[in-house]
């Protein structure tokens, strides 16, 4: 019985996930020729102020970066 763990760095909307797990089950089935209700997904949403990378919050990193439709909202 596979048993896949997916974390996500940030939310996924329900049917992103659902998408996710109909996807890795259809996956599991092909490759390994496993049933479909054998194939056990998690999904953990980890926040972005609770996970880190290069000695940062992912937060504090989306944070700074300059955002690239930033020039049409700026006033002519």
């Amino acid at each position: 019985m596979p048993f896949i763990d997916i974390r996500l760095a940030g939310p996924a909307t329900r049917e992103q996930k659902a998408g996710i797990v109909a996807d890795v089950t259809a996956s599991m089935v092909a490759r390994l020729g496993k049933p479909a209700a054998a194939v056990q997904v998690n999904i953990t949403e980890l926040s972005l102020e609770n996970y880190g990378a290069a000695g940062q919050l992912i937060a504090d990193r989306d944070a700074a970066k300059p955002r690239e439709d930033a020039d049409a909202d700026a006033p002519r």
